[in-house]
Protein backbone atom coordinates (compact mmCIF):
# COMPACT_ATOMS: atom_id res chain seq x y z
CA UNK A 1 0.00 0.00 0.00
CA UNK A 2 1.29 3.46 -0.95
CA UNK A 3 0.10 6.79 0.44
CA UNK A 4 0.27 10.12 -1.40
CA UNK A 5 -0.25 13.50 0.31
CA UNK A 6 -1.48 16.25 -2.01
CA UNK A 7 -1.59 19.87 -0.86
CA UNK A 8 -4.14 22.18 -2.45
CA UNK A 9 -5.52 25.53 -1.25
CA UNK A 10 -4.02 25.09 2.23
CA UNK A 11 -5.59 21.65 2.51
CA UNK A 12 -3.96 18.25 2.49
CA UNK A 13 -5.54 15.24 0.79
CA UNK A 14 -4.31 11.69 1.43
CA UNK A 15 -4.60 9.07 -1.29
CA UNK A 16 -3.98 5.37 -0.63
CA UNK A 17 -3.20 3.07 -3.58
CA UNK A 18 -2.15 -0.52 -4.11
CA UNK A 19 1.08 -1.11 -6.07
CA UNK A 20 -0.37 -1.11 -9.60
CA UNK A 21 -2.70 1.82 -8.88
CA UNK A 22 0.23 3.79 -7.44
CA UNK A 23 2.26 3.13 -10.59
CA UNK A 24 -0.56 4.37 -12.83
CA UNK A 25 -1.06 7.46 -10.66
CA UNK A 26 2.63 8.37 -10.88
CA UNK A 27 2.77 7.91 -14.67
CA UNK A 28 -0.47 9.74 -15.43
CA UNK A 29 -0.54 12.50 -12.81
CA UNK A 30 3.03 13.18 -11.70
CA UNK A 31 5.48 12.35 -14.49
CA UNK A 32 3.99 14.89 -16.96
CA UNK A 33 4.38 17.67 -14.38
CA UNK A 34 7.46 17.05 -12.24
CA UNK A 35 11.14 16.58 -13.05
CA UNK A 36 12.09 15.28 -9.62
CA UNK A 37 10.08 13.22 -7.13
CA UNK A 38 10.75 11.44 -3.85
CA UNK A 39 8.95 8.35 -2.59
CA UNK A 40 9.20 6.63 0.76
CA UNK A 41 8.41 3.05 1.70
CA UNK A 42 8.81 1.38 5.07
CA UNK A 43 12.28 0.20 4.00
CA UNK A 44 13.62 2.53 1.31
CA UNK A 45 13.67 6.09 0.00
CA UNK A 46 13.49 6.59 -3.77
CA UNK A 47 14.40 9.63 -5.86
CA UNK A 48 13.01 9.77 -9.40
CA UNK A 49 14.66 12.10 -11.93
CA UNK A 50 13.14 12.87 -15.34
CA UNK A 51 15.30 14.46 -18.05
CA UNK A 52 14.06 16.96 -20.63
CA UNK A 53 13.96 14.12 -23.13
CA UNK A 54 11.74 12.08 -20.83
CA UNK A 55 14.37 9.63 -19.61
CA UNK A 56 13.52 8.33 -16.13
CA UNK A 57 16.26 7.59 -13.58
CA UNK A 58 15.42 5.96 -10.25
CA UNK A 59 17.81 6.03 -7.28
CA UNK A 60 17.07 4.16 -4.08
CA UNK A 61 18.65 3.90 -0.65
CA UNK A 62 17.78 2.11 2.58
CA UNK A 63 16.00 4.06 5.29
CA UNK A 64 16.79 4.03 8.95
CA UNK A 65 14.42 1.89 10.98
CA UNK A 66 11.19 3.78 11.65
CA UNK A 67 7.71 2.99 12.82
CA UNK A 68 5.47 1.82 9.96
CA UNK A 69 3.21 4.40 8.34
CA UNK A 70 -0.39 4.43 9.48
CA UNK A 71 -2.32 4.38 6.22
CA UNK A 72 -5.84 4.40 7.58
CA UNK A 73 -7.62 7.75 7.51
CA UNK A 74 -9.31 6.96 10.83
CA UNK A 75 -6.88 5.64 13.39
CA UNK A 76 -8.22 2.96 15.71
CA UNK A 77 -9.60 4.63 18.82
CA UNK A 78 -8.98 3.09 22.20
CA UNK A 79 -12.32 2.68 23.93
CA UNK A 80 -12.95 2.05 27.63
CA UNK A 81 -15.24 -0.83 26.70
CA UNK A 82 -13.22 -2.79 24.18
CA UNK A 83 -14.41 -3.76 20.73
CA UNK A 84 -14.56 -7.51 20.09
CA UNK A 85 -14.60 -8.20 23.84
CA UNK A 86 -18.02 -9.68 24.72
CA UNK A 87 -19.79 -7.84 27.55
CA UNK A 88 -23.09 -9.39 28.73
CA UNK A 89 -25.20 -6.24 28.97
CA UNK A 90 -24.02 -4.95 25.56
CA UNK A 91 -24.93 -8.29 23.97
CA UNK A 92 -28.35 -8.37 25.66
CA UNK A 93 -29.12 -4.78 24.66
CA UNK A 94 -28.20 -5.52 21.06
CA UNK A 95 -25.04 -3.40 20.84
CA UNK A 96 -22.72 -6.40 20.48
CA UNK A 97 -23.07 -9.73 18.73
CA UNK A 98 -22.28 -12.88 20.72
CA UNK A 99 -18.62 -12.73 19.64
CA UNK A 100 -18.24 -9.15 20.87
CA UNK A 101 -18.43 -7.55 17.43
CA UNK A 102 -20.22 -4.19 17.47
CA UNK A 103 -23.36 -4.39 15.33
CA UNK A 104 -23.33 -1.98 12.39
CA UNK A 105 -26.49 -0.14 13.45
CA UNK A 106 -25.17 0.27 17.01
CA UNK A 107 -21.75 1.79 16.22
CA UNK A 108 -22.98 5.25 17.20
CA UNK A 109 -24.51 3.93 20.43
CA UNK A 110 -21.22 2.17 21.27
CA UNK A 111 -19.26 5.41 20.77
CA UNK A 112 -21.82 7.29 22.86
CA UNK A 113 -21.51 4.83 25.75
CA UNK A 114 -17.72 5.06 25.72
CA UNK A 115 -17.75 8.85 25.48
CA UNK A 116 -20.04 9.00 28.49
CA UNK A 117 -17.72 6.71 30.46
CA UNK A 118 -14.84 9.05 29.59
CA UNK A 119 -16.74 11.88 31.31
CA UNK A 120 -17.01 9.70 34.41
CA UNK A 121 -13.38 8.59 34.25
CA UNK A 122 -12.24 12.21 34.20
CA UNK A 123 -13.89 12.87 37.58
CA UNK A 124 -13.60 9.42 39.15
CA UNK A 125 -11.01 10.73 41.62
CA UNK A 126 -13.85 12.77 43.18
CA UNK A 127 -15.72 9.56 44.03
CA UNK A 128 -14.44 7.91 47.25
CA UNK A 129 -13.55 4.22 47.20
CA UNK A 130 -13.70 3.79 50.98
CA UNK A 131 -17.52 3.86 51.09
CA UNK A 132 -20.50 2.66 49.13
CA UNK A 133 -21.45 5.12 46.41
CA UNK A 134 -25.09 5.95 45.80
CA UNK A 135 -25.83 6.90 42.20
CA UNK A 136 -29.20 7.93 40.80
CA UNK A 137 -29.96 7.98 37.08
CA UNK A 138 -33.08 10.05 36.41
CA UNK A 139 -34.93 9.14 33.21
CA UNK A 140 -32.83 6.04 32.57
CA UNK A 141 -34.95 4.76 29.66
CA UNK A 142 -33.56 1.56 28.13
CA UNK A 143 -30.59 2.01 30.48
CA UNK A 144 -27.66 1.52 28.11
CA UNK A 145 -25.68 4.09 30.08
CA UNK A 146 -26.97 2.94 33.48
CA UNK A 147 -25.65 -0.58 32.90
CA UNK A 148 -22.44 0.88 31.45
CA UNK A 149 -21.87 3.03 34.55
CA UNK A 150 -22.42 0.09 36.87
CA UNK A 151 -20.11 -2.13 34.83
CA UNK A 152 -17.39 0.53 34.62
CA UNK A 153 -17.43 1.58 38.28
CA UNK A 154 -18.05 -1.75 39.99
CA UNK A 155 -16.84 -4.49 37.65
CA UNK A 156 -13.91 -2.69 36.02
CA UNK A 157 -12.76 -0.38 38.83
CA UNK A 158 -13.90 -2.02 42.06
CA UNK A 159 -16.10 0.75 43.49
CA UNK A 160 -18.79 -0.29 45.95
CA UNK A 161 -21.91 0.95 44.23
CA UNK A 162 -25.62 1.21 44.92
CA UNK A 163 -27.27 2.43 41.74
CA UNK A 164 -30.88 3.41 41.11
CA UNK A 165 -32.42 3.95 37.68
CA UNK A 166 -35.67 5.94 37.62
CA UNK A 167 -38.15 6.13 34.75
CA UNK A 168 -41.89 6.57 34.16
CA UNK A 169 -42.36 3.54 31.90
CA UNK A 170 -43.32 0.47 33.94
CA UNK A 171 -42.55 -2.05 31.18
CA UNK A 172 -39.05 -0.60 30.73
CA UNK A 173 -38.42 -0.72 34.48
CA UNK A 174 -39.56 -4.34 34.69
CA UNK A 175 -37.32 -5.36 31.79
CA UNK A 176 -34.27 -3.56 33.21
CA UNK A 177 -34.74 -5.18 36.63
CA UNK A 178 -34.91 -8.59 34.95
CA UNK A 179 -31.66 -7.88 33.11
CA UNK A 180 -29.90 -6.67 36.26
CA UNK A 181 -30.94 -9.86 38.04
CA UNK A 182 -29.80 -12.00 35.11
CA UNK A 183 -26.36 -10.33 35.09
CA UNK A 184 -25.99 -10.65 38.86
CA UNK A 185 -25.91 -6.87 39.33
CA UNK A 186 -27.36 -7.02 42.84
CA UNK A 187 -26.76 -3.37 43.71
CA UNK A 188 -28.48 -2.08 40.56
CA UNK A 189 -32.23 -1.52 40.85
CA UNK A 190 -34.80 0.25 38.69
CA UNK A 191 -37.82 2.11 40.04
CA UNK A 192 -40.89 3.60 38.41
CA UNK A 193 -41.34 7.22 39.35
CA UNK A 194 -41.18 10.91 38.52
CA UNK A 195 -38.09 13.04 39.01
CA UNK A 196 -39.89 15.83 40.84
CA UNK A 197 -41.46 13.56 43.48
CA UNK A 198 -38.68 11.01 43.99
CA UNK A 199 -37.54 10.81 47.62
CA UNK A 200 -36.11 7.29 47.77
CA UNK A 201 -32.72 8.29 49.22
CA UNK A 202 -31.32 10.89 51.60
CA UNK A 203 -27.77 11.20 50.32
CA UNK A 204 -26.40 10.70 46.80
CA UNK A 205 -22.84 10.76 45.47
CA UNK A 206 -23.58 11.11 41.76
CA UNK A 207 -26.68 12.18 39.84
CA UNK A 208 -27.13 11.49 36.14
CA UNK A 209 -29.91 12.92 34.04
CA UNK A 210 -30.00 12.22 30.32
CA UNK A 211 -32.72 13.40 27.95
CA UNK A 212 -34.87 14.72 30.80
CA UNK A 213 -37.27 16.98 28.91
CA UNK A 214 -37.60 20.68 29.64
CA UNK A 215 -37.97 21.43 33.38
CA UNK A 216 -37.47 17.77 34.39
CA UNK A 217 -33.76 18.57 34.15
CA UNK A 218 -34.25 21.43 36.63
CA UNK A 219 -35.96 19.17 39.16
CA UNK A 220 -33.15 16.64 38.81
CA UNK A 221 -30.46 19.30 39.27
CA UNK A 222 -32.29 20.70 42.29
CA UNK A 223 -32.40 17.22 43.86
CA UNK A 224 -28.70 16.76 43.17
CA UNK A 225 -27.81 20.06 44.81
CA UNK A 226 -29.96 19.35 47.88
CA UNK A 227 -28.40 15.90 48.23
CA UNK A 228 -24.94 17.41 48.00
CA UNK A 229 -24.02 15.12 45.10
CA UNK A 230 -20.29 15.10 44.46
CA UNK A 231 -20.72 14.72 40.70
CA UNK A 232 -23.58 15.74 38.39
CA UNK A 233 -23.81 14.72 34.73
CA UNK A 234 -26.72 16.14 32.77
CA UNK A 235 -27.64 16.13 29.08
CA UNK A 236 -30.71 18.39 28.87
CA UNK A 237 -33.18 18.54 26.01
CA UNK A 238 -36.41 20.24 24.92
CA UNK A 239 -35.70 23.54 26.69
CA UNK A 240 -39.15 25.05 26.10
CA UNK A 241 -39.45 27.11 29.29
CA UNK A 242 -37.03 29.90 28.37
CA UNK A 243 -38.08 29.90 24.72
CA UNK A 244 -41.66 30.73 25.74
CA UNK A 245 -40.49 33.67 27.89
CA UNK A 246 -37.64 35.09 25.82
CA UNK A 247 -38.31 38.76 25.01
CA UNK A 248 -35.96 41.60 24.18
CA UNK A 249 -36.82 44.42 21.79
CA UNK A 250 -33.21 44.92 20.73
CA UNK A 251 -32.95 41.23 19.79
CA UNK A 252 -36.15 41.21 17.73
CA UNK A 253 -34.28 41.12 14.38
CA UNK A 254 -32.80 37.81 15.57
CA UNK A 255 -35.68 36.38 17.62
CA UNK A 256 -38.16 36.78 14.76
CA UNK A 257 -36.64 33.64 13.23
CA UNK A 258 -38.17 30.81 15.21
CA UNK A 259 -35.37 28.27 14.82
CA UNK A 260 -32.73 30.83 15.83
CA UNK A 261 -34.73 31.85 18.89
CA UNK A 262 -35.24 28.20 19.85
CA UNK A 263 -31.54 27.40 19.66
CA UNK A 264 -30.52 30.53 21.53
CA UNK A 265 -33.09 29.73 24.22
CA UNK A 266 -31.68 26.21 24.60
CA UNK A 267 -28.11 27.49 24.95
CA UNK A 268 -29.16 30.22 27.38
CA UNK A 269 -31.11 27.69 29.47
CA UNK A 270 -28.08 25.46 29.94
CA UNK A 271 -25.74 28.40 30.57
CA UNK A 272 -28.09 29.73 33.27
CA UNK A 273 -28.26 26.26 34.84
CA UNK A 274 -24.47 26.10 34.88
CA UNK A 275 -24.31 29.48 36.62
CA UNK A 276 -26.74 28.33 39.31
CA UNK A 277 -24.68 25.17 39.86
CA UNK A 278 -21.59 27.34 40.32
CA UNK A 279 -23.46 29.46 42.83
CA UNK A 280 -24.35 26.26 44.70
CA UNK A 281 -20.68 25.36 45.07
CA UNK A 282 -19.98 23.31 41.93
CA UNK A 283 -17.16 23.63 39.44
CA UNK A 284 -19.15 23.43 36.23
CA UNK A 285 -18.34 22.72 32.60
CA UNK A 286 -20.49 22.51 29.49
CA UNK A 287 -19.03 19.87 27.18
CA UNK A 288 -19.80 18.38 23.78
CA UNK A 289 -21.45 14.99 23.81
CA UNK A 290 -22.32 12.55 21.01
CA UNK A 291 -25.93 13.03 19.95
CA UNK A 292 -28.56 11.02 21.75
CA UNK A 293 -30.63 8.58 19.73
CA UNK A 294 -33.79 10.67 19.57
CA UNK A 295 -32.48 14.24 19.68
CA UNK A 296 -29.72 16.32 18.07
CA UNK A 297 -28.89 18.01 21.39
CA UNK A 298 -25.25 17.34 22.16
CA UNK A 299 -24.25 19.34 25.24
CA UNK A 300 -23.44 17.82 28.61
CA UNK A 301 -23.32 19.75 31.88
CA UNK A 302 -20.69 18.30 34.22
CA UNK A 303 -20.53 19.67 37.76
CA UNK A 304 -18.15 18.66 40.55
CA UNK A 305 -18.80 19.66 44.18
CA UNK A 306 -16.21 22.04 45.65
CA UNK A 307 -18.25 23.80 48.40
CA UNK A 308 -16.85 27.08 47.10
CA UNK A 309 -19.47 29.35 45.58
CA UNK A 310 -18.54 30.65 42.16
CA UNK A 311 -20.25 32.82 39.61
CA UNK A 312 -22.01 36.15 40.03
CA UNK A 313 -25.69 36.13 41.00
CA UNK A 314 -26.09 39.83 40.28
CA UNK A 315 -24.94 39.30 36.71
CA UNK A 316 -27.20 36.24 36.46
CA UNK A 317 -30.23 38.25 37.59
CA UNK A 318 -29.42 41.09 35.18
CA UNK A 319 -29.46 38.68 32.25
CA UNK A 320 -32.77 37.19 33.39
CA UNK A 321 -34.29 40.65 33.82
CA UNK A 322 -33.06 41.84 30.43
CA UNK A 323 -34.61 38.89 28.61
CA UNK A 324 -37.69 38.44 30.83
CA UNK A 325 -36.62 35.00 32.06
CA UNK A 326 -37.59 33.13 35.23
CA UNK A 327 -36.24 29.57 35.41
CA UNK A 328 -37.59 26.59 37.33
CA UNK A 329 -34.19 25.77 38.80
CA UNK A 330 -33.82 29.30 40.17
CA UNK A 331 -37.28 29.15 41.76
CA UNK A 332 -36.58 25.74 43.30
CA UNK A 333 -33.30 26.97 44.72
CA UNK A 334 -34.89 30.14 46.09
CA UNK A 335 -37.57 28.01 47.75
CA UNK A 336 -34.83 26.01 49.43
CA UNK A 337 -33.04 29.23 50.42
CA UNK A 338 -29.94 28.15 48.51
CA UNK A 339 -29.42 31.11 46.17
CA UNK A 340 -28.12 34.52 47.15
Amino acid sequence: MFQFARYQNNQVFHLNYAKEEAKNYILSELVPIYRQMQFFTTEKQYTILISKKGKITIKGKNKKSEKPLVLSHNRKKKYILKENEPIPFLIELGVQAEDGRIRDKKQKKFRQINRFLEFIRDVSDKLPKDKELTIVDFGCGKSYLTFAMYYYLKIMNGYRVRMIGLDLKSDVIQHCNELAKRFGYEELTFLEGDISSFEGVNQVDMVVTLHACDTATDFALDKAIRWGAKVILSVPCCQHEVNAQLKNDRMQPIFKYGIIKERMAALMTDALRANLLEQAGYETQILEFIELEHTPKNLLIRAVKTDKKQGNMDAYKKVCDEFGISTTLARLQEHEGMTV
